[in-house]
């Protein structure tokens, strides 16, 4: 069975809340990974927070039962972007059946989505 997630966000409200909250916010959401790769780019910060957010509609969890730093978009020089799961974010996907997940990410000028879809091995998902 596929499962999937999307979700969308206003590249500004990201850049808000990170300037407002600095470190603080970016160590709450994103892994050091991430924080090394996105070097403060609103854009990629925000296309990231999008990924978090549809792995967890994905999951069936919302944000409620996955901590946000247990899902992190890894990207090697010149290949597309991959989801690594942690913690109780690759608990719940394994009590799914789900060994893998894909996700795109885009952005414009003032918004970033994510779409993310994996397979679950329980046909009653």
């Amino acid at each position: 069975m596929l499962v999937n997630g999307v979700d969308i966000i206003e590249i500004a409200r990201i850049r808000r809340v990170a300037n407002q909250y600095g470190r603080r916010f970016l160590h709450r959401i994103y892994t050091e990974g991430e924080i090394a790769y996105c070097r403060g780019r609103a854009p990629q910060m925000a296309s990231r927070f999008a990924a978090k957010e549809a792995v967890m509609k994905a999951l069936g969890t919302g944000t409620h039962g996955v901590r946000w730093k247990d899902v992190e978009v890894v990207r090697k020089r010149g290949g597309p972007p991959r989801v690594q799961l942690h913690g109780s974010a690759l608990a719940r996907a394994r009590r799914l059946g789900i060994e893998e997940m894909a996700v795109t990410l885009s952005h414009s000028r003032d918004y970033a989505v994510a779409f993310v879809v994996a397979e679950s091995r329980q046909a009653n998902y």
